[in-house]
């Protein structure tokens, strides 16, 4: 192809160039069709089982670089953005090649007029040009790795922009190379401190000014070794950068700053081997309001999705989601830098009852565990401190011993105890000498642990010499400026080797070939349409979840012999394609008990419903189901996540409290169990009030069985809705007494 049309490419790529003042700012869109992309393993749902990590090593630390557009005119942009790469490529190692139609050097170094005259296949190609989009397939004959575009104008900017970025993508499909944005920037190629050791915070940005508190955290003795600016990921995304990290030995901890997800399975891949690797992933996920998720769309243009989901499904895969960019750099940086946990117990340590009890409650109240110590460890403390003071935890020790030799003594016996794995000393103010000696007793202390010491330094000042150099100097101590960040990563650092040390991938166990109930249910599916009671009642069956007894019916007569085989009292329900809530239209009598009544029932229901024109397939004649717990289990499809799995307190209570917890599948048992215990009315199904416990086994049993539904049927079912799904006393299971079910 650069062969025979060598002349025509370097005259258009001399236009590009030309037409953007040599800037790549508002890109000139093409009109390359789009290609289907490549399948990988599937699971029963046809989705990936596994995201497959990228090899980004070239991509960070190339040998050979293509800055195409370069320039050397001062006052250009490209300028400035050519003189930093040819710094960065120095520090890497890696040879430059500046490619312009019209230039012979840049900066002293021979440049190409073409992308065809490279003198050798170059790792990373850097696109300073307006349209990236035909300079991809110059660099795809070229058999370049990957490229960075600068552009913006794509998704960014509305419905025009999406399509042209999705020609963009298309291409970068058909090339084989891998490219970074559009609409990105020169973080990936920032300075970064090579004087810093120990394990390192790899950072991941949309918008690469939002990364900018992570990336000074190298100022404070904490080493970054990577910096992935995302953009609008046309082709490489967050999924794949945290692949790729969670596979780097320095890498002890992964920073994301996050507007929106292009594939949230892939996310959950890519989070599903971070937690294998026990590698923490810490995310600032904007979009929790209407206003953010509308402000997201804007600068990304992508899917926020609903922020229930994306919260469900980071907790349900280990991510540890915070919502600012001070508690992403705390807590990034102590689970980077801090050692296993060998217990979970966190003593407060302080010179002021005060500040203690006031830390305490912070801490208890955010669901850290503050044991009691026990009495010999209180009678040992009381060696050092005087007896009228409480150290029972919190630990106050009035303040004068901190002055001398007593002070360390005490750090050194509270780590000691077997049930403390965190210390945390807040220091609400200096007050030298003592503050000094007592910032110098914690590190010196921490040097010789292996349990996490934390401080957190309240002076507003922050010059102090106990701060900058005592505390900031010390590897293994972490600290904080606030009471919040401190309590927001101690409790991130904790549940994150709680969550890892059992952690079993679900994919592990995801089916790969349908079961089958998938067989039967393909049957009753109706595509586009809602199916009656009666028949999502059957979809249920299919799959093994529990109805009442009970019969279809189309005349007064039949009705009566139903109900006599079901047995009285029964319920009688108007059953129809097109019924959603049935009570509203008074299609539904319960406690119904002799004959004369089902036949008024039938008359009436039959009456309502053509009066409301609203077609029937018959009569339900149901088995009356009274004593449990009204639960709602469901599938709905989220736009990033695809089917997910809802469970909560049901009946009219659904729609009043809005108790209810979400996972996305596939998942197990125990995250089955887990959705009930988030539930604020848990207690429900333990039995309040005289009333038995509910038979939770049942429950999950439904949960996990409905969760196969969502994988089988996840491309014909659009929704499902069983409510009320009774939960009878334990060791009697549960009942679907209504279900609705839409087929897309």
């Amino acid at each position: 192809m650069l062969g025979s049309t060598h002349g025509t490419l370097t005259t258009d790529f001399r236009a590009r160039v030309e037409a953007c003042g040599e800037t790549p700012r508002t890109a000139v869109h093409s009109t390359a069709a789009p290609s289907a992309e490549d399948t990988a393993a599937l699971d029963v749902s046809g989705r990936p089982l596994r995201s497959d990590v990228p090899d980004l090593d070239r991509f960070f630390r190339p040998e050979s670089v293509a800055v195409i557009g370069a320039s050397d005119t001062e006052g250009r942009p490209n300028t400035g953005i050519t003189r930093q790469l040819i710094a960065w490529a120095q520090r890497v190692g890696a040879r430059v090649h500046p490619v312009h139609p019209t230039r012979t050097s840049v900066f002293g170094l021979p440049c190409r007029a073409s992308v065809a005259e490279l003198p050798e296949q170059v790792d990373l190609a850097v696109l300073l040009v307006a349209d990236p989009l035909p300079v991809i397939e110059e660099l795809a004959e070229a058999k370049v790795k990957f490229a960075v575009a600068f552009a913006s104008g794509f998704a960014e900017t509305g419905d025009a922009g999406a399509a042209a970025q999705a020609r963009l993508a298309a291409a970068v499909r058909r090339s084989g190379l891998r490219l970074l944005g559009p609409n990105t920037n020169l973080n990936a190629f920032e300075r970064f401190r090579d004087d810093l050791d120990g394990p390192a915070i790899a950072l991941i940005t949309q918008s690469g000014h939002q990364g900018r508190p992570v990336f000074t955290l190298q100022e404070l003795g904490i080493r970054l070794s990577h910096w992935a600016p995302t953009g609008n990921e046309a082709d490489l995304e967050t999924a794949d950068f945290i692949s790729y990290f969670a596979e780097r030995p320095e890498v002890g901890a992964i920073a994301c700053y996050v507007e929106g997800l292009r594939d949230g399975r892939q996310f959950l891949l890519a989070a599903d081997r971070a937690a294998r690797n026990g590698v923490p992933v810490v995310a600032v996920k904007v979009g929790r309001t209407e206003t953010g998720a509308r402000t997201a769309a804007s600068h990304t243009g992508k899917l926020t999705g609903a922020d229930t989901v994306v919260d469900a499904a980071m907790r349900q895969f280990g991510v540890i989601r915070v919502d600012g960019l001070d508690e992403l750099q705390d807590t990034a940086a102590l689970l980077a830098r801090a050692r296993k946990p060998l217990a979970d117990g966190v003593v407060v340590y302080s010179i002021s009852g005060g500040t203690g009890a006031h830390f305490s409650d912070l801490a208890s109240e955010a669901g850290l565990s503050l044991p009691t110590l026990s009495r010999a460890k209180q009678d040992e403390l009381h060696q050092w401190i005087p007896e009228y003071l409480d150290v029972a935890n919190p630990v106050d020790n009035g303040g004068h011993p901190v002055g001398d030799w007593r002070g360390r003594k005490i750090i050194d016996a509270i780590l000691a105890d077997p049930s403390v794995g965190v210390l945390i000393c807040p220091i609400t103010g200096p007050f030298p000498p003592m503050s000094d000696r007592l910032a110098q007793d914690l590190v010196d202390a921490a040097e010789q642990s292996d349990k996490l010491v934390c401080v957190i330094w309240g002076s507003p000042v922050g010059t102090e010499e106990a701060y900058r150099t005592t505390l900031l100097g010390s590897s293994r101590v972490a600290t904080f400026r606030t009471f919040g960040n401190c309590i927001t990563a101690v409790r991130a650092y904790l549940g994150h080797h709680r969550f890892t040390a059992g952690y079993r991938s679900p994919f592990e166990d995801a089916p790969r070939t349908p079961s089958p109930s998938y067989r039967k249910a393909q049957a009753l599916m109706r595509p586009g349409q809602q199916l009656s009671e009666h028949a999502a009642k059957q979809l249920l069956r299919a799959y093994g979840i529990r109805v009442p007894r009970e019969q279809l019916v189309t005349s007064a007569a039949a009705a009566v012999r139903a109900a006599g085989l079901v047995g009285y009292p029964v319920v009688m329900k108007a059953s129809g394609p097109q019924l959603g809530h049935k009570t509203e239209l008074g299609l539904v009598k319960i406690g119904l008990t002799s004959a004369s009544q089902i036949r008024d029932a039938y008359r009436e229901l039959t009456d309502i419903a053509r009066y409301e024109n609203v077609p029937l397939d018959g009569i339900l004649v149901c088995q009356m189901v009274e004593r449990g717990v009204e639960m709602v289990v469901g599938v709905t499809r989220d736009d990033l996540f695809g089917p997910t799995v809802t469970v909560g307190l049901g009946g009219v209570l659904v729609e009043v409290l809005h108790d209810a917890a979400v996972r996305v599948p596939p998942f197990g048992e125990d995250q089955a169990r887990a959705m009930l215990t988030e539930l604020r009315g848990h207690a429900l199904l333990e039995g309040v009030r005289g009333a038995p416990p509910a038979d939770v086994d049942a429950l999950v049993e439904v949960v996990l069985r409905v969760q196969r539904m969502a994988l089988e049927l996840g491309d014909s079912l659009s929704e499902l809705d069983i409510n009320p799904l009774m939960v009878l006393p334990r060791g009697q299971g549960a009942v679907a007494l209504d279900a609705l079910a839409v087929c897309r």
